[in-house]
Order: structure tokens, then C-alpha cells, then sequence
């Protein structure tokens, strides 16, 4: 039997994960023993990109995953409007990097917002990256500015991002160095040509994207984390169609996670108020006065009301 060792999740690809062993650096495939599950955790996949694990190699230069350590954080979401099950996106993040387009194609800010009800869930700091800003003319520059005012009123970082053009990509490289990252977004809003921008020695694949309603077309077709030359890593994700969220989010609990619902929240008459049909309710007053934005509360509302609205874009 070979000496235990501790590593870093850097692929998932089905049944398989790519470890990069801490010993070492080197990189190994490996499979989880069989009756290997984590706690209290019903997920589609029990090991993420992120975790580090505990394996026992073999010498074949392929091992087995024993054990997973405990993870300092972790972004999940519903995996889709049939399944009652959860995904685990990625484990162990410095920083989430939501990765949007106003158009060609457009992000939903539903989608955006459950992102960031999720985030925030977890304990997971976002960077809005608003990505092609160089095909943003006339009405799409009056759609950015009020975009970035509406998230960094909130408290959101939102960065303008030109990977064709080069707009801000080295203050990007400076915030992932030494930081594990995960990019994530629609599929079509450039994140592999981003991340290509960021590092051009990684050449991810990128896609065209569709004429039809110009949506995008999936590049990345699984979980990888890639190094980076400053000894940080990203964690590339495949493009998302939609962002549920778990049942373990109650719907009294979702107001919590929308920082500038829940700050105006200890101004309502009642503690337990739900921000709906409460007299006296200092949410509803805020969106009144136009200090909380209509389309972020109509974005509380549909996640509180309706389970469906969990899933649509």
C-alpha cells in the first residue's frame, strides 16, 4: 500500500478527477471509493473542483480519493427544474467572478441575482465582470451605467471587461494572483475568451455565437481549475443556462441575502416582515423612494413567490 497523501481537485470529468498532489505538484487521474459520501449533502457530484482530498496513489501514476477535507466554502445551485438535486459548481473559493453580457447575448438579471442570492448564501465574495464593453454604443452605454450603479450602490465590485480589446485585463490579473477563482456565466458572454485574454498559454476553446435569439453556444463542457504563471488558479465552469436555488434557501430567508432589502428590513414594523403585504414595511418605502431598484425587488418577489421563477433566465 502506498503512503496516503493530500491534494488539490483540479478536473471532473464523469467518474474521474484530476488531483494535483500537494507533495510534489505533480498531476494524477483518480476515482472516488465507492462508499465514500459526504455528510448531510445531497449533491449530484459528493467531490467539487477546489476540494482537497485525500488519496492513495497507486503505481500506475493513477489513485483512489479516501477522503475529502473540510471546505471553507462552496457555490451550489438546483441542478435543474426537473431534479430535485444540487450541483456543486466549485469548493473552496477566494472570489466568484460572474461573467455577463448586456448583449449579444443579453444576461437576465434574474439570473444575475440568484447567482448572488446564492453567493451570498455561502459566504462567497462576486465581481461582476461586464464583459464586451466594447460593442456597448448609445443605448447599450445608457444600459451599462445604470446597470454598475444599480450593484455598486448594493456593494458589488462590477469591473468593464474587453477581452477583444484588452479593457481592463491586467487589473484582472492582479486580483487572481495568489487567489483560487471561479468564473462563471451564460454560455456566449466570452468567459473562455476571457480567461484565454487573462492567459494565452492556456488556449481555451471558444465558441461562435448562435443566430437564433443570439445565444451563446457551450464551450467548456466540464469543471477544470488552471494554474496560472503567478501561482493563483481559476476555476472555469461550463456555460449556465439558468441558476436554481436550493431548497435548503428557505423563502423567509431570502430577503437575508439581498444586502440593501435586508439593511432597510430593521426599519419595518414587524421583525418577521416578508416585504410583501405588510403594512408599515421600510423595503417596500425604499422601493417607493427609489432607493432600492424595481428589478432587483421584482427579482426578491419572483424568488420568494414562485419556485419556478428559481429557474427562468
Amino acid at each position: 500500500m502506498n503512503e496516503q497523501q493530500t491534494g488539490l481537485v483540479t478536473k471532473h470529468t464523469g467518474s474521474h478527477y484530476r488531483v494535483r498532489l500537494d507533495k510534489d505538484g505533480t498531476y494524477i487521474e483518480t476515482v472516488v471509493r465507492g462508499k465514500l459520501r459526504l455528510k448531510d449533502l445531497k449533491t449530484t457530484n459528493p467531490i467539487a473542483v477546489g476540494d482537497r482530498v485525500v488519496v492513495e496513489p497507486s503505481d500506475d501514476g493513477t489513485g483512489i480519493i479516501l477522503d475529502v477535507c473540510d471546505r471553507k466554502n462552496y457555490l451550489i445551485r438546483r441542478s435543474s427544474n426537473l431534479s430535485r438535486q444540487a450541483h456543486i459548481v466549485a469548493a473552496s473559493i477566494d472570489r466568484a467572478y460572474l461573467v455577463i453580457s448586456l448583449a449579444f447575448p443579453d444576461t437576465k438579471i434574474g439570473f444575475i441575482d440568484r447567482f448572488l442570492v446564492s453567493a451570498e448564501a455561502y459566504h462567497i465574495p462576486v465581481t461582476i465582470l461586464i464583459n464586451k464593453v466594447d460593442l456597448y454604443e448609445d443605448e447599450l452605454a445608457d444600459m451599462l451605467n445604470g446597470f454598475e450603479e444599480i450593484y455598486s450602490n448594493i456593494g458589488y465590485e462590477t469591473l468593464r471587461i474587453s477581452a477583444l480589446r484588452g479593457d481592463n485585463i491586467n487589473t484582472l490579473k492582479k486580483r487572481l494572483a495568489g487567489k483560487v477563482s471561479v468564473f462563471a456565466g451564460n454560455s456566449g458572454v466570452g468567459k473562455s475568451s476571457l480567461i484565454n485574454a487573462i492567459e494565452p498559454s492556456l488556449n481555451l476553446k471558444t465558441g461562435e455565437i448562435s443566430g437564433y435569439h443570439l445565444k451563446g453556444t457551450h464551450t467548456t463542457t466540464f469543471y477544470e481549475m488552471v494554474e496560472l504563471p503567478n501561482g493563483g488558479f481559476i476555476i472555469d465552469t461550463p456555460g449556465l443556462k439558468s441558476f436554481g436555488l436550493i431548497d435548503d434557501i428557505g423563502k423567509e430567508e431570502i430577503s437575508h441575502f439581498f444586502p440593501e432589502i435586508f439593511r432597510y428590513s430593521a426599519n419595518c414594523r414587524f421583525n418577521m416582515c416578508t416585504h410583501t403585504d405588510e403594512p408599515g414595511c421600510a423595503v417596500k418605502k425604499a422601493v417607493e423612494e427609489g432607493l432600492i431598484s424595481e428589478s432587483r425587488y421584482s427579482s426578491y418577489l419572483g424568488m420568494f413567490y414562485d419556485e419556478d421563477s428559481k429557474y427562468r433566465q
